[in-house]
């Protein structure tokens, strides 16, 4: 009976561990699919996507990276911004920054193109200070494509409607920890 016991207990424990590594973010749920230590900031990245999207098809998907380097997420983000808006590409929506707290979020937007679809990409990123060092980074993105011009105005009034909402969402959210563990597989 003990053993019984035993056996059902490490198959719910193994579930349960299985899930740590969903996120739930606006009524959906997304899945650990990429994870790999980041060379250039010697820090772990987690990308998260919904069921049937991966690394390289994606339409929605949650990153988490962690800067052990970088320790002042108002000047990061201030840089971030100055980024954005000298890409010929992008266009700043918002730049929020709390001193006293420490953090800062950025949302934009950036025209891009896959397999001859174009598309708009629309990006939040909160930066934070880590507990115990360097900084945290948790980014939320979606792609909106369109096949003609008369569609880039409802996107256009789709993220400005939903702009506010999704970075009140962003930044009252907790980072969840970093997984460190290596998935290179684009499933």
């Amino acid at each position: 009976m003990k053993r019984i016991f035993f056996i059902l207990l490490a198959i719910f424990l193994s579930q349960v561990g299985c899930l740590a590594e969903d996120i739930h973010f606006d009524n959906e749920v997304y899945t650990l699919k990429y994870s790999a230590l980041a060379p250039q900031t010697n820090g772990y990245g987690n990308e998260y996507f919904k069921k049937y999207e991966n690394v390289s098809n994606w339409t929605k998907m949650i990153g988490i990276y962690y800067y052990p380097d970088e320790n002042d997420p108002i000047k990061f983000a201030e840089n971030f911004d100055k980024t954005v808006e000298n890409t010929d590409n992008s266009v700043l929506l918002k730049l929020i920054e709390n001193k006293k707290s420490d953090k800062a979020a950025i949302s934009f937007l950036v025209n891009g193109c896959e397999n001859a679809k174009k598309y708009f990409e629309y990006d939040i990123y909160k930066f934070e200070k880590h507990p115990a060092k360097g900084m945290m980074v948790l980014k939320y993105a979606v792609k909106y494509f369109f096949t003609n011009n008369n569609e880039i105005k409802s996107i256009a009034e789709k993220v400005k409607q939903e702009n506010d909402k999704y970075l009140e969402m962003l930044i009252t959210s907790p980072i969840p920890p970093i997984v460190e563990k290596d998935i290179s597989i684009h499933e």
